[in-house]
Order: structure tokens, then sequence, then C-alpha cells
């Protein structure tokens, strides 16, 4: 590598992505010292997004019998697992989970529903008024993840009073096939640009530990800069009883820490969520997260896995002498 760690550091410390064959060798297990690169991702998430943390949660809608054949996927009906599967849930109920969230101390909640993508007509037309009395009570921003959307879907959502959708790459372009079959990677993309025409921010990012390579992980990313999205979700695969990676061997917390700071220093100045499977995957060293240059995490459970306590992880926050970022900051950053 001709940079150094430290010329690579100060270059994302000024707010310019590292270019991707650094980042390419940075990513290798057996690539520059560990140590080194938390330290410049650390000074970099400090210098652009200060000590405070970003907090959101996340309530499963409409839960199981997913069309898609997603291999991490608990709620592929391609799949046999043991979790539940329910319809769409009503407005009052969603509503109701919304309102348990405090905008103090989390500054986003998001909707995510099971499924392809929205079809017009009635179950469509609750998930709009959802989003409307959400917006309306301006607690915290409203999100969104329900699969792939058209432009008119896009731009209904932005007028009920979304303002961020999540769709996940999930993986590169050259792994995905390895990991659904039932859409194309670039449907995920084409979904981004028509959230993005609709004027929303876009949560975008991926799942490590299914099979891919390192260069599959800078893959993702390069092509997440090209999208120019404005969060960056970080999971790491849970396994699954039931779906066909439950036998994956998972990432080791040195191995998660590694793509974290290497994405910090690929997305200086981008939001950085580490999502699900941090409990299991980080094990002890989930505060070593923000060490690594996350700055947000999802709050409380996951879609069918649970979480820490939120006492937990906001006690952790204070510990390392950082704060959270209020919902009604969020709404209007």
């Amino acid at each position: 590598m001709e940079a150094s760690v430290e010329q690579l550091g100060r270059i994302a410390e000024e707010g310019t992505g590292i270019p991707p064959e650094a980042a390419r060798e940075l990513i290798r297990p057996d690539g520059p010292e560990l140590f080194d690169i938390l330290y410049w991702a650390n000074r970099v998430r400090e210098r652009h997004k200060g000590r405070r943390v970003r907090f959101c949660a996340i309530l499963s809608a409409r839960q199981g019998q997913c069309p898609e054949d997603c291999r991490f996927c608990a709620q592929s009906a391609h799949h046999h697992t043991a979790i539940s599967a329910f319809p769409l849930r009503e407005v009052d109920e969603m509503l109701s989970a919304v309102r348990r969230c405090d905008p103090a101390r989390c500054n986003s909640f998001g909707l995510v529903t099971s499924g392809p993508g929205p079809k017009q007509g009635p179950d469509w037309e609750r998930l709009l008024q959802t989003i409307r009395a959400m917006a309306d009570e301006g607690r915290m921003m409203a999100c969104a993840s329900f699969g792939a959307l058209t432009p008119l879907a896009a731009r209904q959502l932005y007028d009920a009073g979304l303002r961020r959708y999540n769709h996940n790459l999930e993986t590169s372009a050259r792994f995905f096939p390895t990991i659904c079959t039932t859409h194309t990677f670039e449907d995920r993309v084409t979904t981004i640009r028509h959230a993005r025409a609709a004027g929303l921010q876009v949560c975008s990012g991926g799942i490590f530990g299914m099979g891919e390579s390192p260069g599959d992980r800078i893959d993702m990313a390069v092509a997440l800069r090209e999208l120019d999205v404005d969060s960056i979700p970080i999971n790491f695969l849970n396994p699954i009883p039931g779906t066909p990676l439950a036998n994956a061997e998972p990432l080791q917390p040195m191995d998660c820490l590694r793509i974290l700071g290497v994405y910090r220093l690929f997305f200086p100045t981008r939001d950085i969520k580490v999502a699900g499977g941090r409990e299991a995957a980080l094990r002890d060293l989930q505060s070593w997260m923000f060490y690594a240059g996350a700055n947000g995490a999802i709050l409380g459970n996951y879609l069918t896995t649970s979480g820490r306590s939120a006492e937990e992880d906001l006690q952790m926050v204070r510990d390392l002498g950082m704060e959270t970022v209020s919902g009604e900051e969020a709404i209007d950053p």
C-alpha cells in the first residue's frame, strides 16, 4: 500500500473518503495493524460527528411469508423458521409503538414490512395514514422500509411526511446472486434512485459475514458512495435456524471492528449505524463500535431477533462520555 494508515486517516479527517484501492488493502484480514485503523477511524468520527450517538428504533409492521428467497432472512416463505407471521398491524398499534419510544434518546423511528414492495390498496393507505400521523406529531424523524418502490410510491411516502427510506444493497453486485435469486442487485439500486428522486434521504448498507470476500465488502461501499446514500447501516449476520445460512461461521469481533473502521475512513461524513447482529458478533466489545467509527445504532429489538435493553445501550453511551441526538434535532438537522 503506497499510503500509510496515517496518511489515509488524515485524508478522511479532512472529509474526503479514502480511495477504493486503499480500502481494499485496509479491509484484508492480514492488512495493516487494526489498532492504527481504529485510531484514525475514531478521530474521523469525532471530527465529523462529534461525541454524539444517533439511535433509531424499528417496528416489524408486517412479518413473515415473504416470497423473496434471501438466504439470510427468517421471514422468507422459502425457509422453515420458527418466527411468527402476522398481517399488517392496525394504525393505532403502530402509533402506540412510536409513542412508547422516547424522543430524548431516539432520533428516528422506522416501520418495516415484509414482502417485495407496496401495492396500492388498503394496506398501503394504512401505512400512509400512519406515516402522516408520525409526521404530524413531530416527535422523531419518520422512516420506513417497505421493499421495492415505484416512483409513485416514493412520492406518496414523501408527501405523507416520510423523510428517510431504508433499502439495503445487502452485499456487492458480484456476490448478490449467491444470497438472493428472486430479485437483482440492480432492482435494489433502482429503488434507491426512486427514493432519492422523490426527495427522501436514503439509508442503505448491508450484512457482513454471509460468505462474501473482503473485496465484496469494498465493492458494496463503492456502490453506496456512487448512490450518495445518507446513512449506512452495518449488519453482522446472526445465523437463524431454518435459513440456508444457519451454519455460517460467524465473524470474529476484531473482523467486525475492521469493517467498521474502514467504512468510517471511506465515508468520513456519513452516518454509520451498527444494526442487526451486533450483540452476537461484537459480544463484549460492543462499546468499541464507536471507537471503530460508528456514530449510531438501533436501540432495542430488531425485526425477528432481540437486541439489548435500551437502558444497557444508553448506559454504554454515558459511560463513554457521549450523548444522544434527540428526535427534534433529527427532524430538522
